[in-house]
């Protein structure tokens, strides 16, 4: 599977492919059709909770990416959504931080989504 990250407020292009918004919340200023979403799955993003936890701070990384993958392992939403996924996906985000985000995070479990499932039977 080839999945790409991408800020929402970036200009979609082509080889994009299908652009799936993974925030919890829609993006200010910025509308769906504008940004060419395909679709919008919040359902898989963090909880509230863990969004305000992570705070975009950096030292709080390591314990955000833990807990939103034992999360993901949960998220019977996550897993069909991951199961029904094309070949070429673009995951779309509106933090300013490229590095230190949810769609990362969804990036590294969809591309060794079966180790991902096997570690969630444990």
């Amino acid at each position: 599977m080839n999945v790409r990250v991408k800020r929402v407020y970036e200009t979609p292009e082509a080889k994009d492919g299908p652009r799936r918004l993974v925030d919890r919340i829609l993006p200010m200023g910025l509308s769906k059709e504008k940004a060419k979403i395909t679709s919008w799955v919040k359902e898989i993003a963090p909880t509230t909770e863990l969004r305000k936890e992570f705070a975009h701070r950096l030292e709080n990384w390591d314990q955000f990416r833990s807990c939103y993958r034992e999360e993901l392992c949960g998220n019977i939403a996550f897993m069909d959504w991951a199961n029904s996924l094309p070949d070429m996906v673009t995951l779309v985000f509106s933090a300013s931080d490229r590095v230190h985000n949810n769609a990362v995070v969804l990036k590294e479990v969809l591309e060794n989504y079966e180790d991902f499932r096997k570690s969630c039977r444990h």
